[in-house]
């Protein structure tokens, strides 16, 4: 999806049609369409042939976008989840680990990079209630084996903002809840992770239309990714507009948020309010 948002830009850049280079790479306007949505898989001959026609010559940038797709063409960690893991979400699973900032807003649920596995397996009951109990245990050990990513060696950095709702809602039980909090203010500890909380006496606030993440990336010229999941599908924005108004809603949401310095004590006040041992 990164390497087919830049292949559009470079061409309407360089203004060149996709009959025109659907024909430059011996393929047709479609095929075009489908690699600038990431709908398919990338030949390296196809990329360098593009870039050329494009007229990207510095060595640097034509590697950069050559790696990508590579990179896009090999299997993550998450293949191995194929049975249990919808198309549209392995995706997102690529773009986050790839990510440098990851900003996620959540209404309901703790952040997937948070959870404990008490409490994920109680989320994914949720929506999986008749599942064998080998399935639940894939789910969970994949949400589980996603975490990684926030104890590698260059982790990316996590800003999550989270309503006050979530806290309250006694997903898995009081036990499991209790834990939960207990591993969010150990999270807050983590020089790479920022959490803020929307009070219940915020009101109202920016993202009153529910939950996204945005994604960015450590190379520059990579766009963002805004990303909103549905119950069966999801959406991937990196238009320009789109990126702007995500921005300044979680921007607002922030601000709206009590500060990070915060967290740990709200945090453990709900916990002993609502989720006594």
């Amino acid at each position: 999806m990164l390497l087919g948002g830049q292949l559009r830009r470079l061409r309407e850049g360089a203004g060149v049609t996709r009959e025109s280079a659907g024909w430059e790479i011996r393929s047709s306007e479609s095929k075009i369409s489908r690699m600038e949505l990431g709908r398919v898989g990338f030949k390296e001959r196809d990329v360098a042939d593009l870039l050329t026609l494009y007229g990207v010559t510095a060595a640097d940038e034509r590697e950069a976008l050559l790696k990508l797709a590579r990179d896009a063409n090999s299997p993550g960690w998450w293949h191995r989840y194929g049975d249990v893991l919808p198309g549209w979400f392995q995706s997102y699973l690529g773009l986050e680990a790839a990510a440098a900032l990851i900003r996620t807003y959540e209404v309901q649920f703790v952040p997937g990079l948070l959870q404990t596995a008490d409490y994920a397996r109680a989320v994914i009951l949720l929506g999986h209630r008749g599942a064998p109990a080998d399935e639940l245990d894939r789910r969970v050990n994949l949400r589980m084996e996603r975490q990684e990513l926030l104890r590698r060696s260059n982790p990316p950095q996590l800003w999550a903002v989270l309503d006050e709702a979530a806290l309250r809602r006694p997903i898995g039980g009081a036990e499991v809840m209790r834990r939960q909090l207990d591993a969010l203010i150990e999270a807050t500890a983590a020089p790479h992770v920022r959490l803020q909380i929307v009070p219940f006496d915020a009101g109202g606030h920016a993202a009153a239309s529910g939950a996204f993440s945005i994604l960015r990336f450590g190379d520059q010229d990579l766009p963002d990714i805004v990303y909103i999941e549905q119950l069966t599908s999801a959406i991937y924005l990196d238009k320009r507009d789109d990126l702007d108004y995500y921005a300044l809603a979680m921007e607002r949401l922030c601000v709206e948020a009590e500060p990070p310095e915060r967290t740990p004590e709200l945090l453990a006040r709900i916990r002993d309010e609502l989720y006594r041992g």
